[in-house]
């Protein structure tokens, strides 16, 4: 089963076309990863092959894909539907791949690992591993942004805090921990430092830059009263700030609901979408800042009334948010897209696909390069999964 192509022939106010591109990747790919520079969109994603499981990446430029390239294989990489690979670009064109690997007795057990490419993806280096814990615990839901001319920032979800009773260290044990480092692209790693001690445990994570530099990290957070709001921490020049809460949503939840926040930036603007199950109601929210993140205005909310999550996001030159989320629509999912400004929120939301397949389309990934955005999604059907890839040209009057 294809998805709907419902979109495609929709009469559009937000965009002047819309069509499938074909992906680089096989049948039985899944969970790819978007992230665009100068002009070329990357892709990641993983594939099966018996006991073995590839990470594989390609570049589209405007000539089309490149033939794809395998970064690593493994029958050891771990397999998630929510915690998978991703790609990101040094400013000096160096290629940074990420994935899992296992390494204990647990299922939950695993690291991450980068490896870089100088040569557009035909070779690899080594596998480094950016933090400095090596404990049998879960290592995940990473991210990674350039930081200037040769350097990335990397975070992610670090739980060597579980299971470590009487180490003095540890402010908050038995949680979670987001930490982050930095890695050139000779591939020297800087110190494993904390961003915060306690937050929720298997959200994806998000990273952005402004104007003047400074990093810009998204997670769910969570406090004792088990409250898992979004919650923003700054990286400037004088090191890691203290985190800010983006909104009072109050979410209280015994448990981690595995729908992470997604944050772009632009200039000394930024904008945050994500998931709350608050006052039990499901919504998807954004808000926007016009300081640099260092606080956030009133979010406004934009689902239909059913939302899933599972949200995207990219700063527009005029400041507006195009926002993507997953949402039941007659029993099946769709995956909106809509233009959100910061007081009017979603005027016109749009389908850009429907899926009626008894899986999911998971964690739909998007990517601009200038007019053009990119979705792309695990499409299931009734032989397995593949990746779906839609191309939309924003309108220019908008």
């Amino acid at each position: 089963m294809t998805p709907h192509p419902v979109a495609a022939q929709m009469s559009s106010t937000l965009f002047e076309q819309i069509e499938d591109v074909p992906a680089p990747s096989p049948p039985g790919a899944h969970e790819p990863s978007l992230t665009d520079h100068e002009d070329t969109l990357y892709m990641s994603w993983m594939e099966q092959v018996g006991p073995e499981t590839r990470v594989m990446m390609a570049v589209r430029t405007g000539e089309g894909w490149s033939v794809p390239r395998l970064v690593q294989q493994g029958d050891d990489l771990f397999v998630n539907w929510a915690d998978f690979p991703g790609i990101a670009v040094f400013e000096d064109g160096t290629i940074a791949v990420h994935w899992l690997r296992e390494i204990g007795p647990s299922s939950f057990d695993y690291q991450v690992e980068i490896s870089l490419s100088h040569d557009g993806g035909t070779t690899w280096g080594q596998p480094l591993i950016p933090h400095d814990d090596r404990s049998f615990a879960q290592h995940g839901f990473a991210s990674m942004w350039s930081a200037g001319q040769s350097s990335l920032a990397v975070i992610w979800l670090d739980g060597r805090a579980y299971g470590a009773e009487g180490d003095k260290a540890l402010t908050a044990p038995d949680a979670m921990q987001l930490r982050a480092t930095m890695l050139t692209s000779e591939g020297m790693l800087g110190d494993d430092v904390a961003i915060d001690l306690q937050t929720c445990s298997c959200c994806q994570t998000s990273l952005a830059a402004t104007g003047d530099g400074t990093i810009l990290a998204a997670y769910r957070d969570r406090t004792e009263g088990e409250i898992r709001d979004i919650s923003v921490a700054r990286l400037t020049e004088k090191g890691w700030e203290t985190p800010v809460s983006v909104h009072d949503d109050g979410w209280e939840l015994s448990g981690c609901p595995v729908n992470g926040p997604a944050i772009d930036a632009e200039g000394g603007n930024a904008a945050v979408a994500w998931f709350t199950g608050a006052n039990d109601v499901a919504a998807v929210k954004v808000a926007f800042s016009d300081n640099g993140g260092r606080d956030f205005d009133t979010p406004v909310r934009i689902d239909q009334g059913n939302p899933v999550g599972r949200v995207d996001l990219e700063l527009l030159d005029d400041g507006t948010a195009l926002t993507s989320w997953v949402e039941w629509v007659e029993g099946n999912e769709a995956l909106y897209l809509c233009k959100v400004h910061h007081d009017a929120g979603c005027i016109s939301p749009e389908i850009l696909t429907i899926n009626s397949a008894g899986a999911s389309v998971n964690f739909p990934r998007m990517a601009r390069l200038g007019r053009e955005v990119y979705l792309a999604w695990t499409q299931p059907d009734e032989n397995g999964d593949s990746i779906a890839i839609r191309r939309a040209v924003l309108a220019e009057r908008n």
